[in-house]
């Protein structure tokens, strides 16, 4: 029998591989990630970002002569495949733990109204209700209430999807209202009762099915707690599993566009995808734009049509939910009723400020208010569900800055101040407040609008990225990458993306069928 045959697949599907045009729209880290898979087996790749630059949430910005990350600054160090990029990249030695710093709360009653959350916690859940650290947050009557958890029948246990619900439940309102919301409204500015307990906190659920109490089920959970790339989840006074980049997570994206640059693919900003449709076994690509990098390079399609237009056999959307939800329905493809992207509209303010008293880190590495705090509330419905300490948390950005001078990061949900310098004006006193310290004016701030998407721990994330992945997998050659899909946090976004385009491939280099 001739091997012919046999032999021949492998250089059939080289060949395919390198007459394959990709196009990402998104230069966000799921879409440089995405282009990176198809890039490094071959494949003649495009990037078209829609802003002047690259990045997505992921901004370092000078301020005051610092490189300072704007909104995105954390890489989860036990993520495999943040670790596996980070070492082709070449980055393995810019990366630095963050400092052992806990996390606070502020706003409790009393004096001084703040304390450390327990570190014996998974998402603010306490193993232990009479530890000291839980009872200074919850006082005598909380830990009591607590302390029912043990008492109570196994009639439901194991049940409740709601985070809220089942603490609230087996634990008490203080629990809750002062360890467990601080830190979900802190870290997705969502509210315990919309956060799914398995997604939260794997294995939690079994745990408590188990051991018959839920501060029993956070116990035999603590040794082996693994973090699910959302930081903070597994414990949120914890730092050893949290990590950055020196000099900004800037560099990130500088390596991956230099890796891009090497694998001959291109990549142009400053141009906006409006339409995508499919004519002819290929995607046609209406490209507007403002910059004079975009150009007929492409396999341009019907040049005498109004703007720009590129053809690709594949298509990634890498953008944000509504511009992919858009550019779906251009296509002709309905995000199933309910799976629509949700994003909720967070500013978030970095403040460089001349503030000896903090440097000592008195209230750790971030601040969460038990309430959401606000300024004097006369001009603005804008509330702070989180203050963080940025020099607190990473050396290398305290020893840039030097003694006395300390970078903050103020997140504010809901409203949106009238102006940047409204912004500014109530992080700065919010951070204060949280902090325990007047501020002065701060030595520079930065303003940074973002839509945030909806965390993978709330609760029908996992089923509403099902669905829109459902609505698009007849279309050829088309995937979904990006935080909308994958849920915050990089680690997330980044194996979302792998997982994606190596399904994508997969179904485009090997499928008898239209490719």
């Amino acid at each position: 029998m001739s091997h012919t045959a046999a032999a021949s697949p492998e250089p059939e599907a080289i060949g395919r591989v390198r007459r394959t045009q990709v196009a990402v729209i998104g230069g966000g880290i799921a879409g440089l990630v995405a282009a990176l898979e198809w890039a490094r087996i071959g494949a003649s790749v495009t990037v078209i970002e829609q802003r002047a630059r690259l990045g997505g949430a992921i901004e370092t910005r000078e301020l005051d002569g610092l490189p300072v990350d704007l909104v995105a600054d954390t890489l989860p160090l036990g993520d495999a495949g943040v670790a596996a990029l980070l070492d082709e990249l070449g980055l393995r030695d810019a990366i630095e733990a963050s400092a052992a710093h806990p996390v606070w709360v502020a706003g409790l009653p009393g004096t001084p109204g703040a304390a450390p959350l327990p570190s014996g916690a998974i998402v603010g859940v306490p193993a232990n209700p009479w530890a000291d650290d839980v009872r200074r947050v919850i006082g005598w009557s909380g830990a009591w209430r607590a302390y029912l958890d043990r008492l109570r029948p196994p009639l439901t246990i194991g049940h409740e999807r709601s985070l809220g619900r089942l603490v609230r439940t087996r634990m008490g309102a203080r629990v809750v209202d002062r360890l467990v919301a601080p830190v979900t409204r802190g870290l997705y500015g969502v509210e315990p009762d919309d956060i799914d307990v398995d997604a939260a906190a794997p294995g939690l659920s079994a745990a408590l099915t188990r051991v018959g109490s839920l501060a029993g089920a956070v116990a035999a959970q603590l040794p082996d707690a693994v973090p699910t790339g959302e930081p903070g989840v597994e414990a949120a006074s914890r730092g050893a599993s949290r990590g950055t980049l020196r000099g900004g997570l800037v560099l990130l994206v500088a390596a991956l566009t230099r890796r891009l640059s090497e694998l001959d693919a291109n990549v142009v900003t400053g141009a906006t995808v409006t339409e995508i449709t499919r004519r002819d076994g290929v995607w046609h690509l209406a490209v507007a734009s403002d910059s004079p990098a975009v150009d007929e390079a492409d396999r341009p399609d019907h040049p005498d049509e109004p703007g720009a237009s590129r053809v690709a056999d594949v298509v990634v959307l890498a953008t944000g939910g509504a511009a992919a939800s858009t550019l779906l329905t251009s296509a002709g493809i309905t995000i199933a009723a309910g799976s629509a992207p949700a994003a909720r509209s967070r500013e978030v303010v970095t403040l460089v400020v001349e503030a000896p008293v903090l440097d000592a880190a008195p209230r750790g590495r971030a601040v969460y208010p038990v309430a959401r705090a606000a300024g004097d509330g006369s001009e603005t419905g804008a509330v702070a569900s989180a203050v963080v300490h940025a020099t607190a948390d990473w050396p290398w950005l305290a020893a840039a800055a030097g003694p006395g001078r300390h970078v903050l990061r103020v997140t504010l949900d809901g409203p949106p101040p009238a102006s940047d310098e409204a912004a500014v004006a109530l992080a700065t006193r919010v951070a204060g407040d949280l902090l325990g310290a007047p501020l002065p004016a701060p030595r520079a701030a930065a303003v940074a609008r973002v839509a945030a998407p909806l965390p993978a721990s709330s609760i029908g994330h996992a089923e509403r990225t099902a669905r829109v992945r459902a609505s698009v997998a007849g279309a050829p050659g088309l995937a979904v990458v990006g935080s909308w899909v994958a849920g915050g946090g990089i680690g997330q976004v980044v194996g979302d993306a792998i997982a994606e385009i190596d399904r994508q491939r997969r179904a485009v280099l090997w499928s008898d069928g239209e490719n």
